[in-house]
């Protein structure tokens, strides 16, 4: 019996890959700072104070769509909720830096000015931890992820797929906006978190903050794209692919779905709590509105538009669409909600994979009769389990055979 050896894995990116991510890490860490902090507000290379918080802002957006495109893109789940773990991080980050505001609040107490205003007396028992800085970093992490098991193993085991699934994703979202809207859950209600001061006892208005922040969030946002990448190169990316493509020959080649799914889940979840925890100190609030369906559909228009299962794509796609409204909400704001809803029927009808798909679209019909015949000996062997030189006779036969 013959064995079928899988191909070689290749690099984790190519060269140009890797000169792309090195030019994107001196831009983050070198560039942006020096362009900020060191070039005259008068010059045209100054980078002012509100592009770097809305391109920091726009970076936590791209982990979010990042995140959404390991789920959808490479999984074939579709998420309508992701907004409530990127609000989750938020709010944990968000009581660190309320508890950070100490007694320089409008009420000069130790409570934070909206509990001393519902003349609450002690701060409730999910507040203890909160004025330790570590402590808010292990919440950040677990309470999404701890969330996102709890409700996708159920989901998972029961076999929730497809519409319903996303159906129940956003219902979920929306239970818990409607939860923390209430001002007896210890969670600021309507107006939420906002006001802060400081952040490790350094004021967090400064222009030295906010260029760390910034740092901080381009460095993890290429950080995660690094471990999304190996991830789905891996033997469980593999499988991941394969749930996505067909889930009932997965499990008759002897493979449960669920500790596949359950774990990309949870992955997500926690990138898309991370998100939000560098969110809230750049923006300055937290509000249970993160948490809007809006928001979580936007995620899914990301990743749509900037191409599913490409992991750069729906960075590209953050990046378009929130500049856009970014510039569309103060041009035309009446249209913002128009011109959403019409990009997301151009790229269904017309874009079905994505920007990234029309550029390798264009890419491909550019090379040459025998690169792309050189493309398909290399998709054969690896179909095959077999060396490309083997499959060279077949080419030679095939042209002379034209010939």
């Amino acid at each position: 019996m013959n064995s079928v050896t899988l191909p070689p894995k290749g690099p984790l990116l190519s060269g140009k890959g890797w000169t792309a991510f090195f030019v994107a890490l001196i831009a983050v860490c070198a560039l942006a700072p020096v362009l900020n902090l060191l070039v005259p507000a008068g010059s045209p290379l100054h980078m002012s104070d509100y592009a770097v918080a809305l391109v920091g802002k726009i970076m936590c957006y791209a982990i979010c769509a990042l995140a959404m495109d390991l789920i959808w893109g490479y999984t074939g789940i579709l998420s309508l909720g992701h907004g409530l773990f990127f609000a989750l991080g938020g709010y944990m980050m968000g009581m660190y830096l309320m508890r950070q505001i100490g007694r320089d609040g409008n009420y000069k107490s130790d409570l934070p000015d909206f509990m001393v205003f519902l003349d609450w007396k002690t701060l409730p028992w999910h507040w203890t931890f909160s004025d330790s800085f570590v402590a808010t970093l292990v919440l950040i992490v677990a309470v999404p992820g701890l969330i996102a098991f709890v409700f996708g193993f159920f989901a998972f085991r029961s076999r929730i797929k497809g519409v319903y699934f996303s159906i129940i994703t956003q219902a979920m979202t929306f239970a818990a906006m409607l939860l923390f809207f209430r001002n007896e859950t210890g969670f600021g209600g309507n107006n939420g978190f906002t006001d802060f001061k400081r952040i490790l006892g350094v004021p967090i208005a400064t222009q030295e903050m906010r260029m760390t922040l910034f740092a901080l969030t381009g460095l993890t946002l290429v950080g995660f794209f690094l471990f999304a990448k190996w991830l789905v190169a891996s033997k469980f990316g593999r499988v991941l692919q394969a749930i996505r493509d067909a889930e009932s020959r997965v499990m008759f080649s002897g493979y449960n779905p669920l500790p596949y799914k359950l774990t990309i889940w949870v992955i997500s979840a926690v990138m898309c709590g991370v998100a939000g925890a560098l969110y809230v100190p750049q923006v300055g609030i937290i509000n249970p509105g993160e948490m809007s369906a809006a928001n979580s559909i936007e995620i899914a228009i990301w990743a749509a538009v900037g191409g599913r299962a490409t992991l750069i794509g729906p960075i590209i796609g953050a990046f378009i669409v929130n500049g856009a409204k970014s510039w569309l909400t103060v041009a035309y704001p009446e249209y913002w909600l128009y011109f959403l809803g019409a990009l997301f029927i151009a790229v269904t009808l017309f874009l079905p994979n994505g920007i990234v798909g029309l550029v390798r679209k264009w890419a491909s019909r550019e090379k040459t009769p025998g690169e792309g015949r050189r493309e398909a000996q290399r998709a054969m062997a690896a179909g095959q389990g077999v060396e490309p030189s083997a499959l060279a006779p077949l080419a030679v036969e095939t042209k002379g055979a034209r010939a």
